[in-house]
């Protein structure tokens, strides 16, 4: 079960490059759900169709809520080459929801926000740590493993590149 907690401290088993994409939109104008609602809708059909895709190159995602008006999902990759292929893909469904976000965008007189940052992150560069959580972010994308394994503390996780 995703939701049971792992007793002691554990950290993301992951020790290699990882991409971490974040994607966001908020809600300008309640009123205006034409323009949102098929942002918001949109996001679904494409982590399913990344998920089914064993090779897509997404290792996990997260969605979470930042407030009323902001909804926001972390994606982890295990290279920003996949993201990219992803993202200008003529035949997935990443093209048609950006040509139809772009066109609302233009008549939609800023009703509806959205963002995305892109990080690289090289080998050695992050570390974790999860103490009676389930497992979650990175974690939950890579698998967990006892925190002795990459060392107890977090400067020991974290080497210098």
């Amino acid at each position: 079960m995703r939701d049971k907690p792992i007793e002691g401290r554990m950290t993301a088993a992951s020790e290699d490059q990882v991409v971490v994409f974040l994607i966001g939109m908020r809600v300008n104008s309640y009123t205006a759900v034409r323009s949102w609602w098929p942002v918001a809708k949109a996001m679904g059909p494409m982590i399913r169709e990344l998920v089914r895709d064993g090779g897509s190159g997404l290792l996990g995602h997260r969605f979470l809520v930042g407030g009323p008006r902001e909804v926001y999902l972390v994606q982890y990759w295990d290279s920003h080459e996949k993201l990219l292929a992803y993202a200008s893909a003529r035949d997935g469904e990443h093209r048609p929801a950006w040509a139809a976000f772009n066109r609302r965008l233009r008549a939609g007189r800023g009703r509806v926000g959205f963002w995305h940052e892109t990080y690289v992150v090289p080998a050695g560069a992050y570390e974790s740590v999860y103490v009676n959580m389930p497992a979650s972010g990175l974690g939950a994308a890579t698998g967990v493993v006892p925190v002795g394994h990459r060392g107890d503390r977090a400067a020991d996780r974290l080497r210098r590149m």
